[in-house]
């Protein structure tokens, strides 16, 4: 089997896992948690928020376990993380170890996937490269589709939800040992980036990936924890029992997200410009859907189908948009664009679930909408870069690496802007007049966070002005009933 091959399998069962079930399970189960624990809105929002703080944090271990022993670590550390904390959510008698358990869980996320961007830029071919990527990314699209399948058999037949959680964990203890048989045979790059840190991060060309994260990031954490749940209290679709509704929205979010293994040639035939465009209206008009025909076929399935192509595309175009900016740290350039997207995915939970309580959910989802739809109204093609940012201690890292022989061509132009045949915008953009680039896709977050705290305010001054004016009404007192002399 080639490194191609391997490392493809290995990290589409990897990334099946800790991003399935392990970090979008907690919304599959929302119904089924509100009712063992009593939990409101906000509780499920902080909750899920939780979880993407453990994926924060598994991402910052991931760099640090990567720089010491290689990628084969910080990835099986991962899949053990989801083994662990899925095993508690099925045994967690409170709240506290149910919230424990979706922290490790969710942690998985973080630990387990950026290796595999060092893994693959190490040991396949750039021809390849891409495609398996896209590969690794979309393996998400299955394990969602499989945590839907455990769903759906416990609300047709019955089964308990800690025996379908007892089953993910089970399923995480495969995909562990087929990583650890995988990695046996990988050994760590030398060129693996150790010369570059964080600061090599901060480069303008980059300001646009981590913007389409964050945008990515919050809309996708939104949906994952609040769409299922306002099918259910909807009433479902006609003909199918109320409780299977979440897992019909999962599988069909994660069947319709293996379109993500399709990313790269659809980058290729339209630009990756109008593909990021599209896959965030994609995400906009996805929860506007469920928002708006919770209770109707067509909306579901087309609701759940455009997520899950938001989701899982996006995912491949940063694993391969990162890799490209910066070849030489391509598991930590990823590592900042999910940062970015761990960013949105802990503050749109939060801010969500309050928004929730405040004006109900369809508000809320409709809402959400606007960040996506704000991203795509500020990407110009002249923000889009493919080539890899220069620095000067990249090219002495690179220059140690490959010296210059006499009579052969200096192979490092191809590392600067490897990406310059496959498409028109790896030119460098020209310099244009008008708003930096980093302020234009810093508005992006911030009026987000601005439009959220508006409508916030602006609800409570309106249920505290009708509160106030609401005119007093006298109820009829009972009279006391005589007993006849």
């Amino acid at each position: 089997m080639t490194h191609f091959q391997s490392l493809s399998a290995a990290g589409f069962a990897a990334t099946a896992i800790s991003f399935g079930p392990a970090r979008m399970g907690f919304g599959l189960f929302v119904p089924e948690f509100r009712e063992a624990f009593s939990l409101s809105s906000s509780a499920v929002g902080f909750l899920s928020s939780l979880g993407f703080v453990g994926f924060l944090i598994g991402l910052l271990v991931a760099q640090a376990l990567l720089n010491r022993r290689g990628p084969g670590l910080p990835v099986q550390s991962g899949l053990a993380a989801a083994m662990i904390g899925m095993g508690l959510v099925a045994l967690a008698p409170g709240l506290p170890v149910l919230a424990l358990g979706v922290f490790i869980a969710a942690s998985s996320a973080g630990l387990a996937w950026t290796p595999f961007n060092t893994a693959i830029h190490s040991h396949v071919g750039n021809q390849k490269r891409q495609a398996a990527l896209s590969v690794v990314s979309t393996g998400t699209g299955m394990g969602i589709a499989l945590a839907g399948v455990a769903a759906l058999v416990m609300a047709l037949t019955g089964v308990t939800w800690r025996l379908c959680w007892a089953f993910l964990a089970t399923a995480s203890a495969l995909a562990l040992i087929g990583n650890w048989m995988a990695f046996r045979q990988i050994a760590r790059h030398p060129g693996s980036g150790q010369g570059a840190g964080w600061k090599d991060l901060m480069q303008a060309a980059a300001v646009p990936l981590f913007a389409i994260g964050f945008a990515y990031g919050t809309t996708s954490a939104v949906y994952i924890a609040f769409a299922a749940d306002h099918v259910v209290t909807s009433g479902g679709v006609p003909g199918v029992p109320v409780s299977a509704a979440p897992a019909l929205v999962f599988i069909l979010y994660g069947l319709f997200g293996l379109l993500g293994l399709l990313t790269g040639r659809i980058k290729d035939g339209v630009g990756l410009a109008w593909l990021l465009r599209l896959v965030m209206l994609a995400g906009a008009l996805s929860v506007v859907l469920v928002a708006l025909f919770p209770d109707d076929w067509i909306g579901l399935i087309l609701s759940s189908g455009l997520q899950g192509v938001h989701v899982l595309m996006t995912s491949a175009v940063l694993a391969f948009w990162s890799e490209r900016l910066f070849p030489m740290i391509p598991s930590l350039s990823l590592a900042a664009a999910l940062l970015a997207a761990a960013a949105g995915s802990v503050l749109g939970p939060a801010l969500a679930g309050i928004a929730s309580d405040a004006f109900g959910a369809r508000a809320m989802l409709l809402g959400t909408a606007i960040l996506p739809v704000m991203t795509v109204i500020f990407l110009r093609n002249r923000h889009i870069r493919e080539c890899a940012v220069h620095r000067p201690r990249w090219q002495q890292h690179i220059a140690t690496r490959w010296p210059i022989r006499k009579g052969t061509t200096d192979p490092r132009p191809a590392l600067v802007c490897q990406a310059a045949k496959d498409s028109a915008m790896s030119k460098e953009p020209k310099p244009t007049r008008g708003m930096p680039r980093s302020l234009i896709f810093a508005m992006i977050p911030l009026g987000f966070v601005l439009l959220v705290l508006i409508l916030l305010l602006t609800g409570f001054w309106t249920q505290e002005t009708t509160d106030e004016t609401s005119p007093a009404v006298d109820l009829p007192t009972e009279q006391p009933v005589v007993a006849p002399e």
